[in-house]
């Protein structure tokens, strides 16, 4: 694994290669060294359910979103018709969106 240094008395920054062991000890020996970075890594390429997904975790996905029309992630990936989807807003606005609850207001 590449890692980056810095020499606090020089200044001066540089990398090596190594194993995790080979850096502990080799900050050890080097009481004058920091790790340093001058970039954050780059460890994640994306978060959310766009981007690069493969086929099978995308079929994964809409068979979850199918059997819960009704969820956060039918509206994200489309697994309900439109006319379920202006069924299920209509419902909504109207306070009668979740099953057997109904908001009668200040009675």
């Amino acid at each position: 694994m590449l890692y980056e240094y810095k020499n606090t008395v020089t200044n001066e920054t540089y990398t090596l290669t190594q194993t995790w062991e080979e850096k502990k000890q080799y900050l050890i020996d080097n009481p004058d060294v920091r790790t340093h970075f001058s970039k954050m890594p780059g460890f994640i390429s994306g978060t959310g359910l766009e981007g690069k997904s493969d086929d099978g975790w995308k079929e994964n996905l809409s068979r979850i979103a199918d059997a819960h029309p009704n969820s956060a992630l039918a509206d994200k990936v489309g697994g309900r018709s439109v006319k379920e989807a202006k069924k299920a807003s209509i419902l909504k606005k109207r306070g009668l969106d979740r099953k057997g609850s109904y908001n009668m207001g200040d009675m």
